[in-house]
């Protein structure tokens, strides 16, 4: 069970994550664009973790100057640049394509794990990497062709998202070599809010102070944010960050659950192929059939 745990946190970080169009989707209603919805996550997940920082955590609050470089990369270069492409890919096409566009990460972590982190590509990921590029291939072909609410630029930005969402994964695993998981997760944060405040001047929206908007923040920061990324974090200390990704397929089960049920969103039969392809390519790397084999007594 204890082997099990790391597996089971990333899983139960990733289902949260698919909760993140109900909030998304609300801010939007009170015209809040894709970039200041980034920005009210990260300010509200950082407000959260400070005050979990200050009653529990104190001794996790501070890093190195010289390590500001990786916060850089989990807070701007993926969280930034990945929340801003995947919000604005929901507002361009139905959340079920956004989401499985999202999850072209998995290819992205595998190579770039390979790259950097030295971490083995093996057979099996190799092909769930040719896997899940083609059900991408094959959903944007059909899309592009039969459905009006998608277009170029969208999928473009949507396979941005999931490059920005592999790197959380890469600069993590550096970070987490250094540091907790809650320290990780607490300053990556501070860097994306600290960035994003000066540039969407967020206090100027006068819709800010509603009371559903503020609710859809506080929703936002907390369960597919603060939550989401703490079990994230820590589970990614013990498991490589190609499988990581890999186990994070649940996000877009759950995430087109609630967009058939409470959106009322419905996918062509391609699509639906194309995302059965990803989904079982993926997944098969870390739920491998073992043959086991059975001597016969005689």
């Amino acid at each position: 069970m204890t082997t099990m745990l790391p597996y089971m946190m990333i899983a139960a970080g990733a289902a949260l994550w698919g909760l993140i169009a109900i909030f998304v989707r609300g801010l939007s209603e009170y015209g809040f664009t894709a970039m200041e919805i980034v920005t009210i996550r990260v300010i509200t997940a950082s407000l959260l973790l400070i005050i979990i920082g200050l009653i529990r955590y104190r001794s996790e609050m501070k890093v190195k100057v010289r390590d500001t470089y990786l916060f850089i990369g989990t807070g701007i270069l993926s969280i930034v640049f990945f929340n801003w492409s995947y919000f604005t890919t929901i507002n361009e096409m139905n959340v079920s394509l956004a989401v499985i566009l999202l999850y072209t990460s998995p290819a992205f972590v595998t190579i770039l794990s390979y790259i950097f982190l030295k971490e083995p590509l093996h057979m099996k990921k190799v092909f769930a990497v040719i896997g899940t590029i083609f059900g991408c291939v094959l959903i944007a072909g059909v899309s592009v062709g039969e459905a009006n609410n998608v277009t170029m630029l969208g999928i473009v930005i949507g396979l941005c998202s999931g490059l920005g969402y592999a790197l959380y994964s890469i600069f993590g695993k550096f970070a987490l070599r250094k540091y907790e998981p809650f320290t990780v997760t607490l300053f990556t944060f501070v860097v994306a809010a600290l960035f994003l405040l000066p540039v969407t001047r967020i206090w100027e929206k006068g819709a800010l102070l509603q009371p559903e908007v503020i609710g859809h923040a506080i929703g936002l920061g907390l369960f597919p944010t603060v939550i989401a990324f703490i079990l994230y974090t820590k589970g990614l200390e013990k498991v490589e960050s190609s499988k990581a990704g890999i186990i994070a397929t649940v996000e877009p089960l759950v995430a087109t659950f609630l967009s058939v049920f409470l959106y009322h969103e419905s996918l062509t039969i391609f699509q639906i192929i194309g995302s059965v392809f990803i989904l079982s390519s993926v997944l098969i790397v870390n739920f491998p059939i073992k043959m086991k084999k059975h001597r016969t007594v005689t």
